[in-house]
């Protein structure tokens, strides 16, 4: 794959999260960019950073790895990690990519990489070439075609698509609808705002011009619409 993939380890043991980061190390195209020792931790850090691949410990205090799939979008590839291998039936009802049982070489590792990287490169192909999505907004699912849609912004625990029609207020986060969206598309230019690159009407003092919003491009995220845009 082109880009390295983005890891996190969530698990209560700094022993086996040493262990695991050892492994992510190791291996090509992996790079690991937080970790966290419990499982609400671990939702706040997904807010923060980009992440494609989670190893998660299924056996946690007041929220289990299994507790915490179930409250995760479909945007992340998981692999469960245990020491107790009576779970293997919760975790594939999950549709988790792989399970691993502590402790495990690095050859069974490697396999479960492979899976995931397989996932992450198909659904990625799959991404740049839909022109559609459903919402779930008012008790409705919504038929929604990408090329009406203007701006995505966040709101609490929802975020607003807007479209040239109306606003589809959605219960999500910007991480998960940012995941669904695709690249060649849409752009983060704000940790509030994703920006359909064909509707810029023009950019100004580290402004976007979109029909009459104007939406703030944070420093962090400048470099990355720049590089998406296609400068004469």
């Amino acid at each position: 794959m082109a880009s390295e993939l983005n890891c996190m380890i969530v698990d209560d043991d700094p022993i086996f999260r040493q262990y695991i980061s050892k492994q992510i190390k190791e291996t090509n195209g992996l790079k690991l960019v937080t970790e966290a020792e419990n499982a609400a931790k671990a939702l706040d850090l997904l807010e923060e950073h980009e992440v494609d691949i989670i190893f998660l410990d299924v056996q946690m205090p007041e929220m289990s790895g299994i507790e915490l799939t179930q409250r995760l979008n479909n945007g992340y590839e998981v692999i469960l990690v245990t020491a107790n291998d009576s779970y293997a039936v919760d975790a594939f009802e999950q549709k988790v990519t792989d399970y691993l049982v502590k402790p495990f070489e690095y050859e069974r590792f490697a396999q479960a990489i492979t899976k995931a990287q397989k996932n992450i490169e198909a659904f990625r192909k799959k991404k740049n070439i839909i022109e559609h999505i459903f919402i779930k907004s008012d008790g409705k699912i919504v038929h929604l075609r990408l090329q009406d849609v203007l701006f995505v912004e966040a709101l609490a625990d929802y975020v607003v698509i807007n479209t040239e029609a109306k606003k589809y207020i959605v219960h999500h986060t910007m991480k998960g609808v940012e995941k669904k969206l695709p690249v060649h598309r849409f752009v983060r230019v704000h940790r509030s705002f994703i920006v359909n690159i064909e509707k810029i009407d023009y950019i100004e003092d580290l402004t976007v011009h979109i029909k009459a919003k104007s939406i703030p491009i944070g420093a962090s995220y400048k470099e990355t619409l720049y590089n998406t845009m296609n400068f004469l």
